[in-house]
């Protein structure tokens, strides 16, 4: 068992509180860390504060530098850290490599926006009062930022707060998931390894009050939440005068076409469907397919989901294993049983096994039910079919959420209706929403959240704009 410290400003400290982790497959314990209370994360609060204004004037060359870095040496400890995630968050070896390498990337990426941080110029003589005069836009950071990140995608999710961060001359405090804080606490290992200044970047798995404290805490200029709509929105009440970037999550809707290729369909909705037992913000969990197209579909996603191998998530050949507690797990058997007594069909699956619970497909269902309306974060799956191709565009918008969607067809028209009609902050076509490729806008409309994430998007969310009139000499 191995005994991990939080991260203070520059600083491996412990506590009076100890936080356990457990595997989920085994529950077996595999790592102690600690919790910060209200005197730790005040530790943190002045480091970052002591450090805003090095940061702010920290040369570009420099922070590109120590993002590159960074990458570099997650890519050299690729192993070691998906052994880590997939022990502390039960994820199949293969999607934790699979994260460990979009980590990796997140920070290049963040290393180039670094160089093109945003900046405007543009003239002011629209008008007679603006002759002889010019303007510019510069950006500059925010200050000190609370982030809190979710326990699906422990590292990358709390990846895509630390870069931005970094990128953009902010100090950043980061709350990862109590059940999930290793992998990370793994990268301030790597962190500290930098000549980023000490106190830029805090890690601090935290007690209920100093959690709140990201929140209220006015010394705070930003606030950055992935994670359930009941908790964010909460927040953002509380949040007081400081920007909140909000990501709440999904139930995600795919279309099928009639003039969709049903095998690449099929192929990309079973990983859109089951991968990480469905706890995807973006996770495929409502399909429409056109009524001609509905049974060869349908049939073809069953044969596939026979095949799917289920086990321990170290091994490399598992594709499917357990969900991250028993809770999660009883919860999704309740709406899956709620469906089937009011009068829902299940075509495959539906049974749990303590924290596994079976990938699952079910038909006739309707909207009210909560394996439709709410989001399930788990490997359940919905199909009904539709009539016309508006008909399926209307069922994905009769929902509270609005992340992403995916649309599987060969026609242009239906390509751009879609593009016009579907109320998400993303459209993949000939994919499912659970695409993400970590240097594209992200985030949702309705109940999905506030803001856009995405390193570029992520970096203008936290710096604010300064505008500079001047008169033009010659």
């Amino acid at each position: 068992m191995t005994e991990y410290k939080m991260y203070i400003g520059g600083e491996f400290a412990d506590s009076a509180q100890k936080l356990e982790v457990f595997n989920p497959y085994n529950n077996e314990k595999i790592a102690e860390t600690f919790l910060a209370g209200k005197d730790e994360l005040e530790k943190a609060i002045q480091k970052g504060k002591a450090v805003e204004e090095e940061l702010k004037n920290f040369p570009v060359y420099k922070r590109f530098e120590i993002l590159r870095e960074i990458s570099d040496k997650i890519k050299a400890n690729a192993d070691h850290l998906a052994l880590v995630l997939a022990q502390e968050s039960g994820k199949p070896m293969r999607y934790a490599k699979g994260e460990i390498a979009r980590a990796a990337q997140t920070f290049l990426v963040a290393a180039e926006e670094a160089k093109r941080l945003p900046k405007e110029y543009f003239s002011i003589d629209w008008t007679p009062a603006g002759v002889g005069k010019e303007g510019f836009v510069k950006y500059f950071p925010i200050g000190l930022v609370a982030a809190i990140a979710p326990f699906n995608f422990p590292l990358n999710l709390s990846v895509h707060k630390l870069a931005p961060a970094i990128a953009a001359g902010n100090p950043i405090i980061l709350k990862p998931a109590r059940s999930t804080p290793l992998s990370v606490l793994e990268l301030a290992k790597i962190i500290d390894q930098t000549d980023l200044p000490k106190g830029a970047v805090s890690i601090l798995p935290m007690d209920r009050v100093a959690g709140n404290l990201l929140v209220t805490d006015e010394r705070f200029k930003m606030l950055t939440f992935t994670g359930s709509p009941e908790v964010g929105w909460q927040m953002k009440q509380n949040a007081g005068t400081k920007k909140v970037l909000l990501e709440l999550g999904g139930n995600a809707g795919v279309i099928v076409s009639k003039h969709a290729d049903i095998d690449l369909a099929v192929k990309k909705c079973m990983v859109g469907a089951f991968a990480y037992s469905g706890q995807v913000c973006i996770h495929v969990q409502r399909i429409y397919v056109q009524r001609a197209v509905f049974d060869v579909f349908t049939n073809r996603m069953i044969e596939e989901t026979k095949k799917l191998k289920s086990g321990d998530p170290e091994k490399d050949d598992t594709e499917i294993s357990v969900m991250i507690d028993q809770a999660n797990a009883d919860r999704v058997e309740s709406w899956v049983n709620d469906a089937k007594d009011d009068g829902a069909k299940i075509l495959f699956g539906g049974k749990k096994y303590g924290a596994f619970f079976e990938p699952t497909i079910i038909t006739n269902t309707k909207p009210e039910m909560n394996v439709c309306r709410l989001e399930i974060f788990g490997p359940v799956i919905t199909v009904e079919p539709f009539e016309e191709f508006a008909d399926a565009v209307n069922e994905i918008n009769n929902s509270e959420y609005g992340l992403q969607a995916g649309v599987f067809t060969s026609h242009t028209i239906e390509v751009n209706y879609a593009f016009n009609n579907l109320e998400v902050g993303g459209i993949i076509i000939d994919d499912v929403p659970t695409f993400r490729v970590d240097h594209m806008p992200y985030g949702g409309v309705k109940n999905s959240g506030l803001g856009r994430e995405g390193v570029k998007y992520s970096i203008q969310e936290m710096m604010e704009p300064r505008l500079l009139v001047k008169p033009i000499i010659d």
